[in-house]
């Protein structure tokens, strides 16, 4: 590694780290102070609003660290630019690839410690932080859907109930039905509600009838009340909306697998938050060479221009994924596409940016 190299990859990580602790403390005190008041009205623990504020620095980052990379480029390289340093290196006879090497080897480092959080830590934090939401900051709204639930738990057996409380732990109008190899039903169970009794470890099923068939013949079976046990959860009736979010690679490929099996009609939110894990990485490449492009020319306007031109391509990549992911998880588009469109699209920018930077 060359002088310039170690020059320029000095910059690009301390001016990216930099940029972390200046804003990501901006943003705790800014979450904090909008969310103040809902905190001390349901007197959550100072112990757990720390831990809160620790998952949430971790959860929030994560998704902006691109941006605060791409805006750490082009800050310091505008500041090469109006020293003429980026002229200096050209005209020693270095290409522009040349000069693009450090940065690329800084993205590399970056991608790899981002894939590392977004695999394997990140899931944790999340899961903490969407917990306290909802318990402090959300309470009393439901985050996951409760009424008309349907799953298929394996090839043979399927349930249904109308609504499901979870903070009771209770589900309404339960229907288990279970169906022979040849696709025949077996038997249907059904109770008018279904509940788990934690302290004994088992389901209580209320107004419980059973019918099983035995060739034309069906056996009845009723009870007003029946205590048994099921292979599934009680919250695998309806898992809470940012599963996904807090499990971590090897985990997610499980979850994913059983609720394909399951049949669930939200699998493509789950598939989304897998692929947007390993995209994430790729896009730190994409936005360092716009950034690089576009602040490695000397303009009139300075290091504002290209700052307020880095703003402006912030705002539309955060734009273009909210919009895919949404047309993703509600309109049926593949989650790969969703994906790769964005990058597709950024990747195009990059590509144009640099041979205009090179000129």
């Amino acid at each position: 590694m060359t002088i310039l190299d170690k020059y320029i990859l000095k910059r690009y990580l301390i001016t990216f780290s930099v940029m972390l602790l200046l804003f990501i403390p901006i943003g705790i005190m800014a979450h904090l102070a909008e969310q103040i008041g809902k905190i001390q009205d349901n007197e959550a623990p100072l112990n757990e609003v720390l831990v809160y504020l620790g998952n949430f620095s971790i959860y929030v980052g994560n998704l902006l660290f691109p941006i605060f990379l791409f805006l750490s480029v082009i800050f310091f390289t505008s500041k090469l630019a109006s020293n003429t340093e980026i002229v200096a290196i050209l005209s020693s006879g270095i290409s522009f690839g040349r000069f693009l090497r450090p940065y690329m080897i800084g993205a590399t480092v970056i991608a790899i410690f981002m894939l590392f959080m977004g695999m394997f830590v990140v899931p944790s934090a999340s899961k903490g932080f969407n917990e306290f939401k909802y318990k402090y900051l959300k309470k009393g709204r439901e985050d996951r859907v409760t009424t008309n639930i349907f799953n298929q738990l394996n090839k043979q057996d399927y349930i249904y109930v109308s609504s499901f409380d979870p903070a009771r732990q209770i589900g309404y109008n339960f229907t288990f039905e279970r169906f022979k190899e040849d696709n025949t039903l077996d038997f249907k169970m059904s109770a008018s509600n279904i509940r788990w009794v934690e302290k004994d470890s088992l389901y209580r099923l209320t107004s419980y009838k059973k019918r099983t068939i035995r060739g034309d013949a069906a056996l009845v079976e009723t009870k007003r009340r029946l205590d048994t046990l099921f292979t599934f959860k009680i919250d695998d009736l309806t898992p809470v909306s940012y599963v996904a979010e807090t499990k971590n690679l090897l985990e997610l490929n499980q979850f994913i697998a059983d609720q394909r099996l399951k049949g669930a009609s939200n699998i493509n939110s789950y598939i989304l938050v897998k692929y947007k894990r390993w995209a994430l990485p790729l896009s730190v490449f994409i936005l360092t060479i716009i950034a690089v492009g576009v602040a490695s020319i000397k303009r009139r306007g300075g290091m504002g221009l290209n700052l307020a031109f880095g703003i402006v391509v912030a705002f539309v990549y955060i734009f273009f994924d909210r919009v895919f992911s949404t047309l993703a998880e509600q309109a049926g588009l593949s989650p790969i596409t969703a994906v790769v469109f964005p990058n597709l699209f950024f990747g195009i920018l990059a590509f144009y940016v640099l041979q205009k930077a090179k000129r």
